[in-house]
């Protein structure tokens, strides 16, 4: 009986790279110890940067920036929105050109939750809804709902709309760098919006789920 009512405007999607030892990825020395909890960043990672020493990092963001700052590690990667909500946008070293590094699907946003049949707060929200987060959300949900995606799978992707247009670039990665597949597309949509970015997305994600296959089950 619950329904995603709202979605807030999206928050910037980049990933940041953060470090006291180099001013970009590119930068860092060989075999230099990388932090991160996430799959799809250390796909990632090991497809640009094969020779990183990338090592589990978890904890909340005090947490994960405590161990860059007292050495445990070389660099971190983080979200950028997050850090910007925390009042820490100072603290990235370099952000991730979403083109060459695509984002977790849905990041930086957010959603109010509420009961279906509670008009009232329902009523209440729906000022804070963004639309063109929402149909960039459901796109994105869509291609993460065709993968079977969860926060274990190296899934990317990232979806805007502009102008009645819909674009969107997806991509499953293998764990190890090694090997990926891509999808995108840019589609007008008509009246029904919402359903349309949700189809494209799913279609897309269908598209490349057999070439994908082995990397969505680990």
């Amino acid at each position: 009986g619950l329904t995603l009512a709202t979605i807030l405007p999206r928050e910037d999607p980049r990933d940041a790279f953060l470090s006291h030892k180099a001013g970009s990825l590119a930068e860092l020395p060989k075999g230099a110890r990388m932090g991160t909890s996430s799959v799809r960043r250390q796909a990632q990672l090991l497809r640009a940067r094969p020779d990183l020493d990338i090592g589990l990092l978890r904890g909340n963001v005090d947490t994960r920036l405590g161990k860059l700052d007292g050495g445990e590690l070389d660099a971190i990667l983080l979200a950028y929105a997050g850090l910007r909500r925390l009042g820490l946008g100072d603290r990235p070293t370099a952000l991730l050109d979403p083109q060459e590094w695509l984002p977790a699907l849905a990041q930086g946003a957010i959603g109010i939750e509420l009961r279906e049949d509670d008009a009232r707060t329902r009523a209440a929200v729906a000022p804070l809804h963004d639309k063109a987060t929402a149909l960039a959300l459901a796109c994105e949900r869509g291609f993460q709902a065709a993968l079977d995606g969860s926060c274990r799978t190296p899934i990317a992707g990232l979806a805007t709309y502009e102008d009645g247009t819909l674009r969107f670039r997806g991509e499953v990665i293998a764990p190890d760098g090694r090997d990926s597949v891509a999808t995108g597309f840019e589609h007008k949509l008509n009246a029904a919006a919402t359903e349309d970015a949700a189809r494209l997305g799913h279609e897309a994600g269908l598209s490349i789920k057999p070439r994908a296959a082995a990397w969505l089950t680990l």
